[in-house]
């Protein structure tokens, strides 16, 4: 009997005469993690919606077992043994564990629900996974963690004989992803096939089996997954690079942004910091440390009740974020999809927020001077789109996060701040912004960058800041700067204070 359980036999899909995935052949064995691999815009997401059932082929075959399936939606899908765990977690915060695993199955009695059947139904289900959770608790009460265990859970207790996971440790510590990981090993010794989306190379190598590398719609090739860091990354980008964290240091200047003494109760204490022309000032620590909630304070997000932030040697209000954009800083916030875009608007509108006022005249916007510094920008950054009108949630992560860069290049922002500013995004698109960094400070601007990527914050960073508990505990050179070293500071500092 074949090992193999799904084969995609030559699969093609076009939306509006675009071809987002041609001709891929691909096999997908039982007890495999097989890693779908490549850039932002490469056919993954397309590639596996059609073994999800949420898109048709409309060329190519799929065989599952060895036998020829059509999966015109999601339910056949399920139906067929195949789960997906998607990035946006498909759970409903208000409802119980419990109330989540039976959803659309809830055991009944008399026609009434069957409470006791279904926590016991639920409590198997965690157990299988070996997750030990009260399954009353509301699902909005879990990490982020333990909700994809949940999410995993309900599709093995469907007797799901494949797992789609797209992206599942993006939002997770190392420490969540190692509780992860140990999940998915004891599935694949079970016999459970699973189709793995990730970015991130050291992973990859640590949980796959088999890679199948995409790259403009096509498979490129199936490796080991032992193939090494740069034989993937020329694979996937179609050349070899060399530095995947080309910093180049610029010469040090005037202080751009300084913070004295910023102070919120819960969240940051007595934090100062300066960040000079041609300077990228790393901010590092552990989830909770209070990087996020820092950068939103300089950038007039969120209130603050002590301190002073200077900009240029001039006092920014306290919660002000015009006030912030006018005098020269910008934000490349976290969370791009919630707090750096407007999803629905198109790429040139998204470009231009910040420069619609300013740039208007007589209370009238410059559509015509917005449109063409846009396209300026655009082409800047090689932006990936369709056209300046195309709706910037049709474009690739990596794409969109250069959308937020462009606005802050056409607002002329010297300051900016930017919070895991390649998260989810593919290693040739990591390069491109890393080249956007090197692009500001050359040209006299000031970096602060916040990222729980460590190698990321170490190797593009001038000098590096480490943050417990709200509180800046150390400040380190770019050559003291290891991941030890970083590690030290933040892991002694919370050890500390647990004692305290």
């Amino acid at each position: 009997m074949s090992d193999v359980l799904l084969r995609l036999e030559g699969v093609s899909k076009s939306f509006s005469g675009v071809r987002a995935v041609h001709d891929v052949s691909l096999e997908v064995r039982k007890g495999e993690v097989h890693v779908l691999l490549g850039e932002n815009g490469a056919g993954k997401s397309t590639l596996i919606k059609m073994i999800a059932g949420v898109h048709e082929p409309d060329e190519g075959r799929i065989v599952l077992d060895g036998q020829e399936v059509r999966i015109p939606d999601t339910r056949a899908s399920e139906s067929l043994g195949i789960a997906t765990i998607h990035q946006e977690l498909n759970l409903v915060p208000g409802l119980s564990v419990a109330e989540n695993l039976t959803l659309g199955r809830t055991p009944s009695r008399f026609g009434l629900v069957d409470r006791k059947a279904a926590r016991r139904y639920a409590q198997d289900a965690v157990a299988r996974i070996g997750l030990d959770i009260d399954v009353d608790r509301p699902v909005s009460s879990l990490g982020v963690a333990r909700q994809q265990m949940v999410e995993i859970a309900k599709a093995l207790a469907m007797d799901a004989r494949m797992l789609i996971l797209d992206e599942p440790t993006a939002a997770l510590t190392r420490s969540e992803t190692d509780v992860l990981f140990g999940v998915i090993r004891e599935l694949r010794e079970a016999g459970v096939a699973m189709v793995f989306i990730s970015h991130h190379l050291d992973e990859i190598e640590e949980i796959g089996d088999r890679i199948t590398v995409l790259r403009d719609g096509t498979a490129v090739e199936t490796v080991s997954a032992g193939a090494g860091e740069a034989e993937l990354v020329r694979l996937m980008v179609g050349r070899t690079i060399d530095d995947l964290y080309p910093r180049r240091p610029s010469a040090c200047g005037e202080p751009l942004l300084e913070v004295e003494g910023l102070t919120r109760t819960g969240a940051f204490e007595d934090v100062a910091l300066t960040v000079r022309a041609g300077e990228v000032v790393g901010l590092a620590g552990l989830m909770g440390a209070g990087r996020t909630e820092v950068l939103r304070a300089v950038a007039g997000a969120d209130a603050y009740e002590h301190g002073t932030i200077r900009v240029h040697g001039r006092t920014l209000p306290k919660k002000d974020v015009a006030a912030a954009v006018a005098a020269g800083v910008g934000l490349v916030p976290e969370d791009r999809k919630s707090a750096g875009l407007v999803l629905g608007a198109s790429v040139e509108e998204n470009l231009g927020y910040a420069t619609l006022r300013p740039t208007g005249k007589g209370g009238l916007a410059d559509l015509k001077g917005q449109r063409r510094r846009s396209n300026e920008v655009a082409e800047r950054l090689r932006i990936r789109m369709a056209s300046l009108d195309q709706p910037v949630r049709g474009l690739s992560g990596g794409n969109q996060q250069k959308v937020v860069f462009g606005r802050w290049a056409m607002a002329g922002s010297d300051v900016l701040l930017l919070d895991e500013p390649t998260r989810g995004v593919d290693v040739g698109a990591k390069v491109e912004i890393y080249e956007l960094v090197n692009r500001v400070t050359e040209k006299g601007g000031g970096v602060l960058l916040a990222s729980s990527d460590l190698p990321e914050v170490i190797s593009m960073s001038d000098r590096v800041l480490v943050m417990a508990h709200g509180r800046i505990v150390g400040e380190l050179t770019a050559e003291e700067a290891t991941q030890d070293a970083v590690m030290s500071l933040a892991v002694k500092e919370v050890e500390s204070s647990r004692a305290r």
